[in-house]
Parts: C-alpha cells; structure tokens; sequence
C-alpha cells in the first residue's frame, strides 16, 4: 500500500528551469552565407551555360529563346493571392523538376520543341539562381533558400534576415 509520504510531491508552481517555447520560423537564420552560397550561385550560371549550349546544340530559334525566357516568372503572380500561395506557385515554376518532366515527355512523345522547351525553362532557372533568386518560403518574396534577396537584405546582416525570435520571426 502507498502512503502519502513515499509519493514525490507535486509542484504545481510554474518552473523556472525551463525556457518557455520560442516561436519557430519557417526561413532558417539567414539561408547560405558565405562559400555555400557563392558556389550555389555559381552553380546557377553554370545551368545557365549548359542550357544555352543544350539549345544551341538542339539548333532551337534564339528569337524563341528571348521570347519564352521570362515564361517561368508569370508563377509571380501566385503572390497576388498572398506569399503562401505565391511561393508554392514560384516554387513549382523555379524548380528542375518540371522541365525534367518536360525533357521526359519531349523523349517520350518524340517532341524535339519541348526538349527546347525544357532547356529555355532550365536557363531561367540557372539564370534566376546566379542573381541569386532561390526557392522561395511562405513568409516573403525576399525569403529564400539561398539568403535574403530585396532592399530588407541590405539592412539586414544580423543573421536574421531582418527577423528577431522575440519579434515571432
């Protein structure tokens, strides 16, 4: 049988060990800084090169090439429904892998105008990467994989982005 005295006794009173719950971010203190991001961005213009030699190669139209080049940037307007939106829309539009899939159906459907298709859509990506437009999270246009893009990342080289955990990221 349990008494009272060889149960632990309850502390009902708040603790004061334990830090209370910081709210989380979803963009991490400031995205790639430094090398990783000088290599990222070079990596960009590296894409943009070996797409521009792709279409050259594929002998596609260099007209067409400048007049579907800026294509991929109509996902912007995602964020007319708000930053959320927009960055799954850019996201989808900015990622390799729907011009992969563009490659794979322009082999599959024996298209060589989608295979062109593709290497302009991957150009942009490389390209938007080099300036240093990465993947997008939900919280700002300016936020993204690669760091901070935009007039708020001048001001802001405090590893925060402009953000600060006590202002709830």
């Amino acid at each position: 049988m349990t008494t009272a005295a060889t149960l632990p006794a309850l502390d009902l009173a708040p603790s004061t060990r334990r830090p209370a719950p910081q709210p989380t971010c979803e963009v991490s203190a400031g995205g790639a800084k430094g090398m990783p991001r000088a290599l990222l961005r070079l990596e960009g213009a590296l894409v943009l090169g070996a797409a521009l030699l792709a279409y050259a190669h594929l002998g596609g139209s260099w007209g067409w090439f400048a007049a579907l080049f800026l294509l991929p940037d109509l996902s912007l307007l995602g964020y007319l429904a708000g930053p959320r939106v927009g960055a799954v829309a850019y996201n989808a539009g900015h990622s390799h892998l729907a011009p992969a899939l563009l490659a794979a159906a322009s082999v599959a459907l024996g298209s060589p105008a989608l295979l062109l298709g593709a290497a302009i859509w991957v150009g942009h990506i490389g390209f938007d990467r080099m300036l240093g437009y990465g993947l997008k999270y939900g919280t700002a246009f300016g936020d993204t994989h690669l760091g901070r893009v935009g007039s708020r990342a001048l001001a802001s080289n405090d590893g925060f982005n402009g953000r600060r955990p006590e202002d709830g990221c």
